[in-house]
Formats: structure tokens, C-alpha cells, sequence
């Protein structure tokens, strides 16, 4: 899956709990949900084709590596994401989306500068070309919803540093989302259409309007919830990084666990991403 021409989106506050972690929830204080347990938005990380005076030029960057994560200078604090990214289909209808359909999904790597006083969300996640990732391995949706293949697909993230494999974020089914299947996608169409330039967020509508109103769109549907170790260490030079999306059906998370650590290769229904971190 090339994501050159596609445009690239992620979605914040989508797993119970992470933005506490990631200490950005009080960033989002002031956006109103429909409910208590609904993401906060959508922000953009691509953007090709966007040469409108709207859309901020950091955003026309390609940042998508399937090797590795070059550190932001300047910075000090960054920490990655282990997500599902889904690619759907777009139809349009009077400069609006009016539906998406999932054609497949991978790993992906939101990563994310921690910083405090950046005025959009967007301005944390892409610094430049190899400041995020997608796994070359995409699999195929057959439906989005509970009876799909997505449905058996669990997260697992670790951080290798010293010959040591960590658990970075929490083992986490792709059916623990907060807002998932249909919901999912009835809230991005609404976000993509309506969703305000206001707080930390930004008018989504007019920047896929800048961009030619995209077939294709990819969007990383929200970070899981760090383990002890994942919150507390940020990335160093040299650090590895790698996200496993897996069948639970097939993989037990010790498993997982034993053949990162092992270096073990895979078969064509775990997509992995695995990033060397670059200083």
C-alpha cells in the first residue's frame, strides 16, 4: 500500500485512558463529545496535493517509514503509538464524504512529540519524512464489523533497547477501541465534514476540499494504553521499535512476545512494523 497519494489521518482519545498517560488530556478539556467515552477528533498527518492557503505546509511532508524514526531535533520527549491504521474507500457527494468503505488494514506508528503549548494537535506528529510508520504488510477487510476478519486481530507494541524486548503499550484487542465498526466510521464521516477549526483541532472539511476531495484515505484509529514502561521511557538513538497486529485465534500474546524477542518472521496474516530509531 503506497500512502503518497492517500490522505492521512488519526484519531485522538479513541482507547480509554491514553490521553491521561500521554499527559495530553487536559489539551482536550474544552472539547465537547457527544458521549463520555467518544474520541475527541481527528487530526491530520498528510495531506497530498494540498496547496490551499488552509492547510499548513508541514502537513504536504511525506512522514511515512516502514524502517525507521529519525528524532526531531530540538526535542526531547517523544514517544511512539502502536495503532491499527485502516484504509478506506471515500465517495463524495457536493464536497461532502458520504460514506467509507475499509479495505485493509496494518500496523502503524503515530509518533508523537510530548511537549506542552503546541496550538493544534497536528504540529506534534509529523516533523519531516521518517517521523511515522506503516507496515508494508496490509491485510485485506473482508466486512468491518464484529463478523470481519479485523474482529480477531489483536495490538501488541514493544520497545527493544540493550538486547531486551519491553512491553510498550498494553495487548489490546482492536474490538477494545471506544468507538469501532459502523461507529467508527458514522463519527469520522461527521468529523470529516463538520468538525471545527477550534481548541487544538482543525476544519478537516476544508483541508480534504484543498486536497481534491481524496478516493483514498487512511486514518491510524487511536494509540492503546501505555504499560508502566511504555509511559515512563521515551525513545533514545538506537532504540527499536515494533507493532504487531495478530490473530488472537493464533496467537497466544506470549507467543508474540517470544518471537519479537527471538526475532522471529512472521506469516502474511500478522502485519508488523519495525522502526530503528535514528538520532
Amino acid at each position: 500500500m503506497d500512502l503518497k497519494e492517500t490522505a492521512c489521518f488519526g484519531v485522538a482519545g479513541n482507547f480509554t485512558g491514553h490521553l491521561e498517560q500521554a499527559g495530553e488530556a487536559k489539551e482536550f478539556a474544552q472539547v465537547k463529545t457527544e458521549e463520555a467515552s467518544a474520541p475527541k477528533g481527528v487530526f491530520p498527518t498528510y495531506l497530498p496535493k494540498a496547496a490551499g492557503a488552509c492547510v499548513p505546509e508541514f502537513l504536504n511532508v511525506f512522514p511515512f517509514s516502514q524502517d525507521k524514526i529519525i528524532f526531531p531535533k530540538g526535542e526531547q520527549k517523544v514517544q511512539f503509538e502502536p495503532e491499527c491504521a485502516v484504509v478506506f474507500d471515500a465517495n463524495w457527494q457536493d464536497g461532502k464524504i458520504t460514506s467509507l468503505s475499509a479495505r485493509c488494514f496494518a500496523a502503524s506508528n503515530d509518533c508523537t512529540i510530548r511537549k506542552e503549548g503546541c496550538k493544534k494537535i497536528s504540529m506534534k506528529k509529523n516533523w519531516g519524512a521518517n517521523s511515522k510508520g506503516f507496515a508494508a504488510n496490509c491485510i485485506a477487510i473482508d466486512s468491518f464489523d464484529s463478523d470481519g476478519i479485523l474482529n480477531d486481530y489483536r495490538i501488541a507494541s514493544f520497545l527493544l533497547r540493550d538486547g531486551k524486548a519491553f512491553a510498550y503499550g498494553e495487548d489490546s484487542a482492536v474490538s477494545g477501541y471506544s468507538y469501532i465498526w459502523k461507529k467508527l466510521t458514522d463519527w469520522l464521516i461527521a468529523k470529516f465534514n463538520s468538525q471545527k477549526d477550534e481548541f487544538n483541532l482543525e476544519n478537516i472539511g476544508s483541508y480534504l476540499n484543498e486536497s481534491g476531495f481524496p478516493k483514498q484515505i487512511m486514518v491510524s484509529i487511536g494509540a492503546t494504553r501505555y504499560t508502566d514502561f511504555g509511559e515512563n521511557n521515551f525513545l533514545q538513538d538506537g532504540d527499536g521499535i515494533v507493532i504487531v497486529l495478530y490473530p488472537a485465534s493464533k496467537y497466544s500474546a506470549e507467543k508474540i512476545r517470544e518471537m519479537v524477542a527471538g526475532g522471529e518472521s512472521f506469516g502474511g496474516d500478522v502485519s508488523i512494523l519495525k522502526q530503528t530509531v535514528v538520532i
